[in-house]
């Protein structure tokens, strides 16, 4: 085996590599758990140039490094309609369409109905840009757009925290960092594309085949926004070619809310089927990050009863605060303590269940996600419950802990 990144599995799929090997010789393919994996298409010609592993951010220990104290702030889009129809405050989508104002090209992730995955794209309007309002809570594949890039143009390039980390690897080694700007977000982890599979299937035999998916909601209010809804041929409002800004229409043929017990949120959330390198190997909680900008929701108790939608916002290098401070009325930004933008998110890596490989295993085969749920979840989570509670009583007793609990 060659010195390339074949030698990997269960890496973060963010497919640089695919943009920095000179030879074009690997490409981005889902992996037989579902997530995206490099591979080389034609070993014998690997020049062994080692630029593969000097992008990856899996590779490395460390996040690519940054001089700057993060400054953390609330931010929010000055424009209603924007503000409703993004997941939080709306603050992505109004630094894109700035920079694109300034002449730069903005990389995002849509959503297409008609493969049923999520992609990056380059857009270079804001009308273009408006497909990648929203969340979509499924990983994305890279490879085309990162492919046309051109490292001589200015870019805003979006992101999960890895595929960031080694996209500014990539610009630093070929030393273009000064034309792009890197936003990423506050990362859960990112399920299996077998569980979106098996989810989106069983929509489609409820309704038929989709033509706009939504993975948030503000319809009944930013705190309880954890929806998923879904138009069929019968009601197409063309929201995947753009989104209507024009209008607060919500209601679809499909809807389902994890507060009433939606099982991709069940199954995603509770941290059933992530990628490995999501429990094992992410470095990126808090403010560990290679963008100038992050974001996310702003959820704690400061916002607690706002509805409207609060995005957490970091500076990460003075590139990023200067582009957060230069709204020019397009967004409102309040300073904030870091502890208060951090209040909600994820402080640490999530913990694998030990049923993580039987439900991933159970994804491949023809049962429900109604009948995983039954088979193996719930036997699991009544385990878990009344092993805590024997733990309890052991501790009480002044015993060591005995019972597994993951």
């Amino acid at each position: 085996m060659k010195n390339n990144i074949s030698k990997f599995n269960d890496c973060y799929g963010c497919g640089v590599c695919v943009k920095a090997c000179p030879v074009n010789i690997i490409s981005l393919k889902e992996n037989k758990d579902g997530f995206y994996q490099p591979f080389i298409n034609d070993e014998e010609h690997c020049i062994e140039c080692g630029l593969c592993l000097k992008t990856c951010a899996f590779n490395h220990e460390e996040v690519a490094k940054l001089d700057f104290e993060p400054i953390a702030y609330a931010a929010w889009s000055n424009n209603d309609l924007v503000r409703f129809h993004c997941s939080s405050g709306g603050i992505g989508f109004e630094i894109g369409k700035k920079l694109i104002e300034k002449g730069f090209k903005a990389v995002g992730v849509r959503y297409s109905t008609c493969i049923n995955r999520a992609e990056h794209f380059i857009a270079e309007t804001e009308e273009g840009f408006m497909p990648s309002i929203g969340s979509k809570y499924i990983p994305s594949n890279t490879q085309e757009a990162f492919r046309i890039i051109s490292p001589n143009q200015k870019y805003l390039v979006t992101g999960t925290p890895c595929q960031i980390d080694s996209f500014r690897r990539y610009i630093r080694m070929i030393k273009k960092e000064e034309n792009f700007v890197l936003l990423d977000f506050f990362c859960h982890g990112v399920p299996s594309l077998l569980l979106w599979d098996k989810y989106i299937k069983e929509i489609e035999e409820s309704i038929g085949k989709t033509t706009f998916v939504s993975w948030r909601n503000k319809s009944t209010g930013w705190q309880d926004s954890w929806v998923m809804q879904a138009d069929n041929e019968e009601k197409n409002l063309q929201y995947n070619i753009g989104c209507n800004l024009n209008s607060k229409e919500s209601t679809r043929p499909y809807s389902s809310r994890r507060s009433e017990g939606d099982l991709f949120y069940k199954f995603f959330l509770e941290n059933y089927c992530l990628n490995k390198c999501c429990y094992k190997t992410c470095k990126y909680k808090m403010s560990s990050s290679a963008a100038d900008i992050r974001a996310g929701d702003l959820w704690g108790d400061t916002f607690a009863d706002n509805e409207k939608g609060v995005s957490a916002v970091l500076a990460l290098t003075h590139k990023g605060k200067e582009i957060l401070e230069g709204s020019d009325g397009q967004w409102t930004l309040e300073p904030l303590d870091f502890e208060v933008a951090i209040e909600g998110q994820m402080q640490n890596n999530a913990k694998m269940p030990s049923i993580r490989d039987n439900i991933i295993a159970e994804l491949k085969n023809d049962s429900s996600l109604q009948q995983i749920e039954q088979k193996i979840i719930k036997p699991y989570r009544r385990r878990f419950l009344l092993g805590r509670i024997a733990n309890r009583v052991l501790k009480i007793c002044n015993i060591k802990p005995y019972f597994r609990t993951r």
